[in-house]
């Protein structure tokens, strides 16, 4: 600290005329409260002061908290008072502690450098830097690596849910260089640590080099030696004290009122001359008004609290430099305080802006608190709606991220009502899909089962009963629930391979037929052709034996395609009964003549041999229904023969009873024909 201003004429006749100097010591009573308590200093503006600001945590959900650049909560405005200067308690440690104040060093742009370049940097940063002026490397640092780190796991997470996987299981892989990175940050962390101890012991130490220094002031009124080498001493004691580092923040205002005691009673009794008064005067003046320079500079600077804090400094040195000329006390004052007075206003009202801002951001954050508190108490029952739910969820997250903070107040409780809802919503989700888990394993096993059903039956020739069961095994697959994932599409692919196998053999297998059916048509159509063609001759027998030709060769050939079976059917059988209309035969054997040709079509057809069986069925059961007749008929005769017009009614009887005796005969050789057909 230079000497207090000077200007006391009677300092002559209190030392006599030693050295004919005029000693002037002018410690006003303004100049007295620079060493006053300055505890809760706060500056008023437009008659609102200037609260603390609000220091705020970055709320960002199911994510690891970057320490990003936070709002200073140790700075209070600077109380503008002439020729009086403070500093906050904390700010002032702050400043002691921090030299490079949180510009970087610029050893590169982090942005651009990878992972293993930054730890390549931070490793170079403790090695040859001191610990105090690294803080902002370090951090800048370790937010660029995280979100490299970040950024590397949303590529991967999204690589994993594009290949097919469920996000729940997705697990990140170990970063080979997260541990190298939390290494050095310990090891930054350890020497901080260390640093801050080592200099709370430096500044008990500069406490007692003080005390030394103001002990030794107080001897210097004592001593015997010429004024010159007594203030060249003093000079010296003064350069010494701004040397010494700061002290504990508890000691400072009685140091320092000790400190100013000792040198208003130094320059009380020990004569100076004018000369040296007025040289240090005016190295004095030069000094504030570069101080000046610098305060009015910072109205310049883009950062509000950078400005602020620099401003701390400034006041601080101010401090330390002694009084002007008394012409230009008031002037340079005020202009350093004007300097001030602005700055301080900029300070104020960017915290009136982020207060502003911290509401409107509470306002939105209460708005997503809103959205996901409905998403969690939503009944959510399909993975479909799941992965849609989902999406809004994570959405949201996403919107939080983008707001800034809320008042510090209410930030951690917003923020922990946004984390409960989103923590509720996962929870839900998780188990949903532990129970789906369950029901998915059971599923499982049940189209394994039908996978097995499949692949016993694809090779099977029975082309409509099997078609009918894997048709009901698709059914019964399709009613079955979801498996897990990483089973579904190999299950499925089994599934539909056996499927596959069967249907296209069957259908190789059709082709092949429709084929031979078609030929089968043809010879068909050729043979009616024929058959229509013929000419009855006269012998009856030669003709039966070319109808019964026709009738031999039209079962041998075979089936035709089912859309023409019944034309091709009728065309032949109207050809054939054509012929045995012709023929001049009783009805009886004409009507056997058709039945054969009606059973020389059934051999080789499944469906045709039923009917036949069902018709010999019905056939005896005719002739039993015809032998009871008969035998009531005969029965019958007797009665008539003792009644009025008998005779009448006998003939009738008897003409029935030689009706069914003809006609038994006829159903006896249609019995007969169809048993010779070995249907067996």
């Amino acid at each position: 600290m230079n000497n207090q201003d000077l200007n006391d004429p009677n300092m002559d006749q209190k030392f006599g005329n030693a050295e004919n100097t005029a000693v002037s010591s002018e410690i006003s009573t303004e100049q007295e409260k620079q060493f006053a308590s300055n505890e809760n200093l706060e500056t008023e503006t437009n008659g609102n002061a200037v609260s603390e600001p609000v220091q705020q945590v970055n709320p960002i959900v199911h994510a690891s908290h970057d320490e990003d650049e936070e709002l200073d909560t140790n700075l209070q405005p600077i109380e503008i008072e002439e020729e009086v200067v403070s500093l906050d308690d904390e700010e002032s440690d702050e400043l002691a502690d921090d030299e490079h104040d949180g510009a970087p060093l610029h050893l590169g742009d982090y942005t651009l450098m990878s992972k293993n370049e930054l730890i390549e940097t931070l490793n170079v940063l403790l090695q040859e830097k001191p610990i105090q002026v690294i803080r902002a490397d370090v951090e800048s640092i370790k937010i660029n690596f995280y979100k490299k780190h970040k950024s590397e796991i949303e590529k991967k997470r999204k690589e994993f849910t594009d290949a097919g996987g469920d996000i729940e299981q997705f697990t990140a892989s170990e970063d080979l260089f997260e541990p190298q990175i939390k290494e050095l940050l310990k090891q930054y962390r350890d020497l901080r640590s260390k640093y801050n101890r080592d200099f709370e012991g430096q500044k008990v130490h500069n406490l007692v080099e003080k005390q030394k220094i103001i002990e030794t002031i107080k001897e210097l009124v004592n001593k015997t030696d010429s004024v010159n080498q007594s203030f060249q001493e003093f000079r010296e004691l003064q350069q010494r004290w701004r040397e010494i580092g700061p002290v504990p923040q508890l000691n400072l205002n009685d140091l320092w009122e000790t400190y100013h005691h000792h040198v208003q009673h130094f320059y009380d009794f020990v004569k100076i001359n004018n000369e040296l008064r007025d040289l240090d005067l005016k190295r004095n003046l030069e000094e504030k008004i570069v101080l000046c320079e610098k305060a009015e500079e910072l109205l310049l600077e883009s950062s509000v609290i950078s400005a602020f804090k620099k401003l701390q400094k400034y006041h601080n040195q101010w401090r330390e430099v002694g009084p002007v000329p008394k012409e230009h006390r008031t002037e340079t004052w005020e202009r350093f305080k004007e300097a001030t007075a602005k700055i301080n206003k900029k300070h104020q009202e960017y915290f009136e802006g982020q207060r502003d801002d911290q509401k409107h951001n509470l306002d939105a954050k209460v708005t997503l608190c809103e959205k996901a508190e409905e998403l969690s108490t939503v009944v959510i029952s399909s993975n479909k709606d799941w992965n849609k739910r989902s999406k809004e969820m994570i959405e949201l997250q996403k919107v939080w991220k983008t707001i800034g903070f809320a008042p510090k107040k209410d930030n951690n409780k917003i923020y922990e009502r946004f984390r409960l809802a989103c923590d509720a919503f996962f929870n839900n989700k998780r188990d949903f899909y532990t129970d789906a888990r369950e029901e998915q394993q059971n599923n499982l096993q049940l189209k394994t089962e039908l996978c097995i059903q499949a692949e016993a039956l694809k090779d099977s020739d029975e082309w409509k009963k099997v078609t009918e069961d894997l048709i009901q095994l698709q059914k019964r697959w399709k009613e079955i629930g979801s498996v897990p994932r990483k089973h579904s599409d190999e299950l499925w692919k089994r599934f539909r391979a056996a499927c596959d196998y069967f249907f296209n053999q069957k259908s190789q297998h059709f082709a092949q037929v429709d084929t031979k059916y078609e030929d089968n048509l043809k010879a068909k159509e050729q043979l009616i052709e024929e058959i229509e063609k013929y000419q009855v001759v006269e012998k009856i027998e030669e003709n039966l034996n070319v109808l019964k030709d026709f009738q031999r060769r039209w079962a041998e050939i075979g089936y035709v395609p089912i859309q023409q079976k019944e034309s091709i059917q009728k065309r032949y059988r109207d050809a054939i009964n054509m012929h045995f209309e012709n023929l001049k035969i009783d009805e009886s054997k004409r009507n056997l003549l058709k039945f054969k040709s009606r059973l020389d079509n059934v051999h080789g057809n499944a469906r045709q041999e039923n009917k036949v069986r069902n018709e010999r069925d019905k056939l005896f059961n005719r002739l039993r229904q015809i032998e009871g007749d008969i035998t009531l008929w005969e029965n019958n005769i007797g009665f008539f023969a003792k009644s009025k017009n008998a005779e009448q009614m006998i003939k009738d009887v008897e003409r029935n009873i030689s009706k069914g005796r003809e006609e038994m005969k006829m159903l006896e050789e249609k019995i007969k024909m169809i048993d010779k057909l070995d249907l067996d």
